[in-house]
């Protein structure tokens, strides 16, 4: 297939996705601070591309790779068209901001105020603070053209201040860091139901005669750098690779600068020397028409006590019935398979199940695999809690989890420290499966428990992401799940899996072949289908294997969340959708439809070849036919949506499902509906 015809960038069609997100910061539906929520997840999300996606073009193009994406683009032809659309992404985002958000809020009692808007008793205020507060820990810099420029961190606020000495003679520049353990946005003492702020920035800006004494400030200027962080490990040496992953998290602090942020009216004078002196390409330059660094609603506006009904209303999620009984969950388990659709189930009971394997005296040996955790982890505490009571505990973290490698290193240490056997992970590959496996004694001889999920082993993200999981005592998922276990740990060929499926070994083969017989189911004239979601769809070899099975009669139905490099022509088998809404969709689902019989796999890999060839993952199937009824009436939900879902129309090009009464928003369904059977409801609509 032509290659331009059949693929689309992948970087362009994520920020495509960010523009999904972005159009949530307009939409009514959500209320207030809910919008200015994903204006903090765009400002965020831009972090990430910046230092990860943007950081590795720069790489390829400074190697002078000429080696072009799926898409026909090199890596220079792909940094030039990314750094053309996100200019453009940025102009909107900050329209936004000061046509939406910023009013809106003011309206409602919450402002940002500028210095010139304060009135005298404000300034006094906020002077005092400054002396007491901020001035103590502030450590400005002058520059010497005598010494080389300083390595300034990332994703930090600085101060570029244009200083002319009272003793006359040439002015001078200095950086003056603004403190990032000082909260971003000084609240104004108030009243009950309202709230001033002003930006740390703004307030050391005000200040700044008292900072630099027997001087004058003649003009100053806000600026932020993101630097490159995507550096080449050696994946080979697992012995040094602890060592490896710390210099990598320290060579942040020096890597490429790949983007610097500065304010729209940003005197000339001080951007020239600071991006002269930082090494910085004017087309690495963005220019904002606002407050730098837009993190600061989700961070700490966002949560402001007072402002509840400018928030979604809280939910409790669900704990099955079966879980409420006073007995072990592992004899719950015997009774019957338990299936878990968070945040609208609680994570509560996956806590529980690692908590009662610590203390059951009948529990021999857990295994696990931790891919992102949270800072005060309850499974880190059971993992602790089970090798001290004398279990066999093996834990995989994977310590090259991208930006939470820190906080995997150092659980690693706490876990051996507390006599568990820590793998760091696998060499070659980076561990992103989602299991754990409980060896019990019972009267019977002994009993594997195991919880495989779509989503990682995260209290926190648990609430904010909706991801799918099971826990079952199914003898021969019991059995792969071992069978994995021991493939990570090198005995590859102990035995096979049966039903599980591993990448990078057979999930590839194994996709393709299930396209392939929908395929041949169709051109036999036979029933077909092929319904999938995903967050990513990148991987040539599927969406060339998905469009031939389309054009083979297969009703083909995708949702994908974020990055699809399928270049869309309007095909009448093939449909594909997005949603973007109150929670991150994250889980991967695969159903085919198998002559009628209904193949369901949870997966942790997307189609991606990241997933594909370069990760270890596990793709489960659903055994039990209730849970599987339950997921595809959650699927079929997703594809009803009318509030929240994007259709993708043409060459990567989405358009908003046009809105239709009965109005179904299914995040707000799976909240509110107590039936797991979601189909039934609808049919009787």
């Amino acid at each position: 297939m032509n290659s331009k015809a059949t693929f689309y960038n992948r970087e362009l069609s994520w920020l495509n996705f960010n523009e999904r997100i972005l159009d949530e910061a307009t939409n009514p539906d959500n209320p207030l601070l809910e919008r200015a929520r994903f204006i903090s997840i765009v400002s965020n999300n831009l972090d990430e591309f910046f230092m990860v996606r943007v950081g590795k073009l720069e790489r390829k193009k400074d190697m002078g790779r000429v080696v072009t994406d799926p898409a026909g683009l090199t890596p220079g032809q792909q940094l030039e068209l990314v750094r053309r659309k996100v200019k453009r992404h940025v102009h909107h985002q900050y329209e936004v901001l000061n046509r939406h958000i910023l009013p809106e809020l003011d309206k409602q009692g919450l402002c940002l105020l500028h210095p010139e808007a304060l009135d005298q008793d404000q300034h006094r205020w906020l002077s005092q603070y400054f002396e007491t507060q901020v001035l103590p820990v502030l450590a400005p810099r002058t520059l010497n053209p005598q010494h080389p420029f300083p390595i300034l961190s990332a994703k930090a606020i600085y101060i570029a201040v244009l200083l002319q000495s009272d003793k006359g003679g040439a002015p001078q520049t200095a950086i003056v860091p603004v403190p990032r353990q000082l909260a971003r946005v000084v609240m104004l003492p108030m009243g009950r139901g309202k709230a001033r702020g002003v930006l740390l920035e703004d307030l050391i800006a005000m200040f700044l005669p008292r900072l630099f004494l027997y001087m004058a400030p003649l003009m100053h200027m806000p600026f932020r750098l993101t630097r490159n962080t995507d550096f080449v490990v050696n994946l080979e040496d697992m012995d040094n690779l602890l060592n490896e992953m710390s210099k990598n998290v320290q060579r942040r602090s020096y890597g490429k600068i790949v983007r610097l942020e500065v304010m729209e009216e940003a005197p000339k004078p001080l951007l020239t020397t600071i991006s002269k002196g930082l090494q910085v390409a004017e087309e690495a330059i963005t220019r904002v028409q606002g407050p730098l660094d837009l993190r600061f609603f989700m961070r700490q506006l966002c949560g402001l006590p007072g402002f509840d009904h400018l928030r979604y209303p809280p939910f409790t999620p669900r704990v099955d019935s079966r879980l409420m009984a006073r007995q072990s969950i592992f004899r719950t388990i015997r009774g019957g398979d338990l299936f878990f659709h968070h945040p609208y189930d609680s994570f509560d009971p996956v806590i529980r199940f690692l908590s009662e394997a610590a203390t059951d005296p009948q529990v021999l040996a857990i295994k696990q695999t931790l891919y992102r955790v949270s800072s005060h982890s309850p499974m880190i505490d059971a993992l602790a809690r089970a090798a001290q009571n004398g279990k066999q505990v093996t834990v995989l973290i994977e310590v090259r989890a991208r930006f939470d490698e820190e906080h995997n290193i150092a659980w690693s240490k706490a876990l051996e420290k507390a006599g568990c056997h820590v793998l760091y992970g696998v060499p070659r590959w980076k561990t992103h499966s989602k299991v754990t496996l409980v060896v019990r004694r019972e009267a019977d001889g002994l009993r594997h428990y195991t919880h495989f999920g779509t989503g990682n082993y995260n209290d926190v993200t648990a609430k904010l992401y909706t991801d799918m999981g099971v826990m079952t005592c199914d003898k021969q998922l019991g059995e792969d799940a071992a069978a994995f276990f021991n493939l990570i740990l090198g005995y590859r060929y102990t035995y096979p899996m049966r039903e599980m499926i591993a990448s990078p070994y057979h999930l590839r083969e194994a996709i393709l072949t299930r396209i392939r017989r929908e395929a041949d189911s169709a051109r036999q004239g036979r029933k077909s289908g092929i319904s999938m979601k995903m967050n990513s769809l990148s991987d040539p070899m599927m969406i060339e294997a998905l469009l031939e099975a389309a054009g083979a009669g297969v009703p083909v139905r995708l949702m994908v969340r974020g990055i699809c490099c399928l270049n869309y022509r309007e095909q009448p088998n093939l449909q594909i959708y997005s949603t973007v809404g109150r929670f991150l969709e994250h889980p991967r689902i695969y159903n085919f439809y198998n002559g009628g019989e209904q193949e369901v796999y949870l997966s942790s890999a997307d189609l991606m070849p990241r997933n594909l060839d370069k990760r270890v993952e596990l793709t489960v199937p659903v055994k039990d036919p209730g849970i599987r009824r339950q997921i595809l009436s959650v699927l079929e939900l997703g594809f009803m949506d009318n509030r929240k879902r994007w259709k993708l129309v043409h060459s990567n090009r989405y358009e908003r499902v046009a809105r239709a009464l009965p109005a179904i928003n299914a995040q707000e369904e799976l909240i509110l509906s107590g039936d797991p059977l979601l189909d039934r409801k609808f049919r009787q609509r």
